[in-house]
């Protein structure tokens, strides 16, 4: 009983608490300023994984980025995973999740306009 009235009491208080989320994240691309793909990012520890792409520069803003996934990008090529449509006044921001076990990822720019406009692409998993 004793053992029981402790635990409860330290729940109450806050002493037991579940363990942090850490998540790893990791740049496909910053500030890409023409077309083409950013670096490779793997091998990956996990199948969830969330991208996130952002444009900005001055005045209106566009860009479209591909994520893109392989499990032997060197001699098998890449696989679109998604694509991410950006459009705003000076900056605009999307992504996506996904639950697949792919083994490296990449960003592609196939578009981008605007002054000053540069693109970053993160990715993010446990």
């Amino acid at each position: 009983m004793r053992f029981y009235i402790l635990v409860l009491f330290a729940l109450l208080s806050g002493a037991i608490l579940a363990a942090p989320l850490k998540l790893k994240i990791g740049n496909l691309m910053v500030d890409q300023t023409t077309t083409g793909a950013g670096s490779t990012y793997g091998p990956g520890t996990s199948g969830e994984k969330t991208y996130q792409a952002t444009v900005t520069g001055t005045g209106a803003v566009t860009a479209t980025v591909l994520i893109q996934a392989s499990n032997n990008p060197t001699n098998l090529g890449w696989v679109t995973l998604g694509t991410i449509t950006l459009s705003g006044t000076t900056t605009d921001t999307d992504g996506f999740a996904t639950q697949a076990g792919w083994g490296y990822c990449r960003a592609n720019v196939t578009a981008i306009s605007g002054t000053s406009a540069s693109v970053d692409v993160t990715v993010a998993q446990e």
